[in-house]
């Protein structure tokens, strides 16, 4: 199976032409917070890897998840894996997007989605919005909204208890990210006699 993950891996890098918010950085992540939740859920990681390693390789398209997943069943093919497994790893991929608006079903695409809107709080979530803002010439206005129009949603919607209890951390100190910015736009940071 490593023979295979290596291969997997080279494909997804190549796959990737964008780098910053969703680049290949975001699927290392994401594949060290599978194995994370993966091992303590006692997930099938032959499953679960395959789909972390890939499912972002059509990040670059309109509706990603699910043009990702049908680029992922021919690579699958192509590597010889088991139609059952196939079916596995496409459907996790497919459910994996918070804005597809699908239910991840198996264990595997629970964590994965889990995996991947985990990777959006905290302080990573921080960098990767800043990031994408300043990759798309949003306003500061457009960054501070997104943290309302999605990433404070984000902790509710995980799927297992252990995605929960990281997220809850990620999401307080994205809290207190955005206390600190209000603060400082108000200039109440410091106490002026100015």
């Amino acid at each position: 199976m490593n023979d295979i993950i290596t291969k997997l891996l080279e494909i997804s890098k190549r796959y990737h032409e964008i780098e910053g918010s969703h680049g290949f950085e975001h699927t290392e992540r994401v594949i060290k917070l599978t194995k994370f939740l993966g091992k303590k859920l006692n997930a099938n990681m032959d499953i679960l890897l395959p789909a972390a390693i890939l499912h972002d390789i059509a990040r670059a398209k309109e509706n990603h998840a699910l043009i990702g997943s049908r680029i992922s069943e021919d690579i699958l093919k192509e590597l010889k894996f088991k139609e059952e497994k196939i079916n596995s790893i496409c459907s996790a991929i497919e459910t994996h997007s918070f804005s597809a608006g699908r239910k991840a079903e198996s264990i595997e695409a629970k964590i994965l989605s889990d995996a991947d809107k985990l990777d959006a709080l905290g302080a990573i979530g921080i960098y990767r919005t800043a990031t994408y803002s300043g990759e798309n010439s949003k306003s500061f206005k457009d960054f501070l909204a997104h943290f309302d129009d999605k990433l404070l949603k984000l902790k509710n919607l995980m799927y297992t208890d252990e995605a929960y209890k990281i997220a809850l951390a990620r999401h307080n100190y994205m809290l207190e990210f955005l206390e600190k910015i209000k603060q400082e736009i108000d200039i109440s940071d410091f106490n002026s006699s100015v």
